[in-house]
């Protein structure tokens, strides 16, 4: 049984939606931690909804966040609870965008997945194995889950936008020419990166500047 996530949201500013961002937050913190985003993207994507849902879990590494999976090196869980975990998060991952996209009234093309962390884990994993493709990943600090099965499991093939900071201690830069690699062995056509010089684990300005003309161009904005 798929468990429902409670989400934020931030209306567009023309107040008509027309595209909608999924901001996927990182392990411990919550959709609030990325909705704030919504007012300088806003303003330059104004048909554009923001949502933010928190993951589904309370997160044992900080008590007041959230986590889409345990995380055995942080929190002390096994691996089959991180992998049980993840596979549940997937299945209430599914079900959110799916509703979303009814109750919108907005199709695959015209939603955006914006992932941190372990959003970006959720999104680079999910995303490419839904029937229909949405019309971008932005893949923040994160990394790509099981990069050996992408090949076989992908079903949609979407533009894939991966940014890291060059100082990041909590998930290694590495993780982004790994991840592109085997998202270009995988047949993904539209994949670009961005390194964020003397960044640390976090979204820099530069960083999301170049998400919004990535954003603002598979949306067609």
């Amino acid at each position: 049984m798929t468990r429902v996530l409670n989400a934020g949201r931030k209306e567009p500013f023309s107040g008509e939606t027309r595209s909608v961002v999924v901001f996927l937050h990182g392990y411990g913190a919550n959709g609030a931690d990325l909705l704030g985003l919504a007012d300088p993207l806003g303003e330059h994507l104004p048909d554009t909804l923001f949502v933010a849902p928190d993951a589904p879990e309370s997160c044992a590494g900080a008590p007041f966040g959230f986590q889409w999976f345990p995380i055995p090196w942080i929190d002390g869980s096994s691996e089959e609870e991180s992998m049980r975990g993840m596979q549940a998060a997937v299945e209430d991952l599914n079900a959110f965008l799916d509703a979303l996209m009814v109750d919108e009234d907005v199709l695959p093309e015209q939603v955006v997945l914006f992932g941190f962390s372990q959003g970006t884990m959720m999104s680079l994993h999910v995303a490419p194995r839904r029937e229909d493709p949405v019309a971008g990943i932005v893949a923040f600090s994160g990394r790509l889950l099981a990069p050996e099965l992408l090949k076989d499991e992908a079903v949609s093939k979407m533009p894939v936008l991966l940014v890291h900071g060059d100082q990041d201690d909590v998930v290694p830069v590495q993780s982004l020419p790994e991840a592109a690699e085997a998202l270009q062995e995988a047949g993904f056509q539209d994949v670009f990166a961005h390194i964020q010089k003397g960044t640390a684990h976090g979204i820099a300005p530069d960083g999301l500047s170049v998400a919004l003309a990535f954003m603002r161009d598979k949306l067609s904005l």
